[in-house]
């Protein structure tokens, strides 16, 4: 089932959409970067086919589009971390939610957000893991991402040279992680292909950390 959704947060009001089953592998919760928005046409492509891996999916606006025209908040990594959190809190509460594993799926300063928000989750919060996409971890403060307990994957383009780098200085100070370089993307994953590669590692790589009892009603 898919539905347009807006979410009531505790000051704002966001909008959304939901991709879900009854009894989905996980639920991966999209973090955009900066600028974008849930009509992100990547992670809705990620999205899709995550979804018809039997997976149920969020996509959601960090920001509204009032504070999304003031272009310093779109780089506050605490207010879109907390912003996160509060959208978390609200899907726990969601109906069509049965404390099924959580995991986030951060871009560009989405990826930072969802580190940090992972620091301190909620504690009722099941978060099994968190994946960057072309990532900025390292704009998550170092206490920050020694703080992070859960797995990281660290998804880079082999020709994104800067952000390798960056990613590379910020997985020196988290506990469990790995990086991949996804062959001949840049930043963007624009070149054809790269994000098939960048949702058949992600994957991959959830199976080893998701509870192998659950399954997807209705998806076969």
């Amino acid at each position: 089932m898919q539905r347009e959704i807006l979410i009531p947060l505790p000051h704002v009001t966001l909008k959304g959409h939901l991709a879900f089953f009854d009894h989905p592998r996980a639920w991966v919760v999209f973090v955009h970067g900066s600028g974008s928005s849930h009509l992100s046409p990547r992670n809705k492509m990620v999205a899709e086919k995550l979804y018809n891996e039997g997976y149920s999916t969020l996509l959601f606006d960090l920001l509204t589009e009032e504070e999304d025209r003031i272009y310093t908040n779109r780089f506050n990594i605490p207010l879109l971390a907390q912003r996160l959190s509060e959208v978390i809190g609200w899907l726990q509460g969601y109906s069509a939610y049965h404390q099924e594993p959580i995991v986030y799926f951060g871009a560009s300063t989405g990826a930072a957000a969802a580190l940090v928000a992972a620091a301190a989750p909620y504690r009722k919060v099941p978060l099994v893991a968190v994946v960057s996409r072309g990532g900025r971890p390292d704009l998550a403060k170092e206490e920050n991402l020694r703080q992070v307990n859960i797995p990281v994957l660290l998804l880079v383009g082999s020709l994104d040279h800067q952000v390798i780098s960056l990613n590379q200085q910020a997985q020196q100070s988290l506990k469990r992680s790995e990086l991949v370089l996804i062959e001949g993307a840049t930043h963007l994953f624009e070149e054809p292909g790269t994000l098939d590669k960048v949702i058949t590692k992600t994957c991959e790589w959830l199976e080893h950390f998701l509870p192998k009892e659950t399954y997807v009603e209705g998806l076969l």
